[in-house]
């Protein structure tokens, strides 16, 4: 399965039974990305977590009184 990075615009091929070909064919939302996109990616959050700046924002989920 030729596949196409999202950010560099690279073809690549993967596997066309792999799980990832799998979710990629299954939901149209999923992006792919290129290893060397993927890796820089990886490199600068992890750079981000360790300046102690970065947050996760989670939900706010409201209780239900009922349960």
């Amino acid at each position: 399965m030729q596949v196409k990075c999202v950010i560099c615009d690279t073809v690549n091929t993967i596997e066309d039974y792999s799980l990832q070909a799998k979710r990629l064919r299954n939901r149209k939302i999923n992006m792919y990305l290129c290893p060397n996109c993927d890796n820089r990616i990886k490199e600068n959050t992890l750079k981000r977590h360790e300046t102690g700046m970065f947050r996760l924002y989670e939900e706010k989920k409201k209780e239900d009184e009922l349960i």
